[in-house]
């Protein structure tokens, strides 16, 4: 009985013009005292309620799997989505109105019909769905509509599996640069100070499998039995990126598409870091720390995905995080910061330590919207903090590419009390003189450079 009334819930427009007209038809007839006139209208109520019937009886058995080609991608990337339904009872299936649900984001779903299917038999199906923006979303349910011959009545059932699709922000490859440098986790002065463990060779007892070219001969005849060489493999380098996810360092709405940026360089600076051997900490304002290895990059991705502006207020508890354990020395700092707050760049300053590579991304989030010269003023004096404590800073407006200016920040980072980087745009000229102490209208001891020049 409840499958009957939700089947006569589900009548079409053309089901309930039916029992409109057999109605009409059966006052007509009382009024005119119209015999036929009531056979008519009885005919015409009867259809649409004999199709309900029939559809709320319709026992299809249908399974269905769907597959999503990568269950990973980036934004701006497309997805497929393959599906396949079997009939897996015993009768034939009617024709079938398939729709798959998906979210705004991926442009929503996709309709399609599929012709009668028969017992046992198999129908495949695929779309593309195109990820325009960052996120975690659910495809599915699949729902199915079946109706009679007639559209008089349709129902809609739905099967109960989804799929998770992880849409990763666009990232950026960035140019090798660490690597090259003194900052590389391979250089002997890392080996030398003890971020890296010494390359030691031993000798371990020969096991079945063992490649006799690895036998260490003089251990095999002092020891009398066969001896084969085992490498120690180097211990990594640590990193931490500090991403500041405060909803006040990003001025709300203003400045989403600048925490968009933000978020993409994040992931291209974590992933550079990753390829060049570093261990990284990746920290937000909730101290949240996710360790990135070569094996768990997609741990990274996923995290970005989801990352949304927070309430919290202060950054304290992740500047705690980010001082370096004792093992953590000389660790490499990147810094990913809105709109910076008075006291903030010197309390960064104090964490980089002596000899270490330490990079600033300050995204000036005025840049994507209208110019503020108070803002531009505080952008200013954070750059300067930063550049004199040795940190390498790049101030970030709109347009700006960090792969082509990450080559001059890893060259110009931990220089000792050097620290360069590429400056804030003309309009903080003046600003950034103030800041350092120079007379208004003339050059300062270290003026602000263009975009896309280094401090030397």
């Amino acid at each position: 009985m409840r499958d009957f009334v939700a089947a006569l819930r589900g009548l079409t427009l053309r089901g309930r013009s039916f029992l409109a007209a057999g109605a009409a038809c059966g006052v007509s007839a009382v009024v005119l005292g119209e015999q036929d006139l009531l056979r008519v209208g009885l005919l015409l109520a009867s259809l649409p309620v004999l199709a309900a019937a029939i559809v709320c009886r319709t026992r299809y058995r249908l399974s269905c799997t769907r597959r999503l080609e990568p269950r990973r991608v980036t934004a701006g990337e497309q997805v497929g989505v393959r599906i396949q339904l079997a009939n897996v009872s015993r009768s034939p299936s009617s024709v079938l109105l398939v729709e798959d649900s998906a979210a705004a984001g991926l442009g929503g779903g996709a309709r399609f019909v599929l012709g009668r299917i028969e017992p046992g038999g198999r129908r495949d199906v695929s779309y593309s769905l195109h990820a325009t923006a960052r996120g975690r979303y659910q495809i599915g349910p699949m729902a199915i509509r079946l109706g009679d011959p007639f559209g008089l009545c349709e129902l809609s059932r739905s099967f109960r599996s989804l799929d998770e699709l992880i849409v990763a922000p666009a990232i950026e490859r960035l140019p090798a640069g660490l690597s090259r440098g003194s900052s590389s986790p391979n250089t002997d002065q890392r080996r030398r100070s003890g971020l890296i463990g010494v390359d030691e060779t031993t000798t371990r007892p020969y096991r079945s499998g063992d490649d006799l070219r690895r036998v260490h001969w003089k251990t095999t005849a002092r020891a009398g039995e066969l001896m084969v060489r085992r490498e120690e493999h180097p211990q990594t380098s640590a990193a931490a990126v500090l991403f500041d996810t405060r909803a006040r360092a990003w001025l709300g709405e203003p400045g989403a598409e600048a925490f968009e940026w933000a978020v993409s360089a994040v992931g291209a600076v974590g992933l550079q870091l990753v390829r060049e051997g570093y261990r990284v900490r990746l920290l937000t304002d909730r101290a949240v720390a996710t360790v990135i290895s070569g094996t768990a990059v997609a741990g990274l991705l996923d995290e970005l995905s989801t990352l949304t502006p927070t309430p919290t207020e202060s950054l304290g508890p992740a500047l705690t995080a980010l001082r370096q354990p004792a093992g953590e020395r000389g660790a490499m700092l990147v810094a990913v910061l809105g709109h910076p707050e008075p006291g903030l760049a010197a309390s960064l300053a104090g964490l980089r330590a002596p000899g270490a590579s330490a990079i600033a991304l300050l995204v000036d989030v005025h840049g994507w919207g209208t110019a503020d010269p108070g803002a531009a003023a505080e952008i200013a004096a954070a750059h300067a903090c930063l550049s004199r404590a040795g940190w390498a800073v790049l101030v970030a407006t709109r347009g700006t590419s960090l792969a082509a200016m990450w080559p001059r920040l890893t060259g110009s980072a931990g220089r000792g009390g050097h620290g360069g980087g590429l400056g804030p745009a003309t309009t903080t000229r003046s600003a950034a003189a103030a800041s350092r102490g120079g007379p208004s209208g003339r050059a300062a001891s270290r003026p602000a450079t263009e975009p896309g020049r280094a401090v030397r």
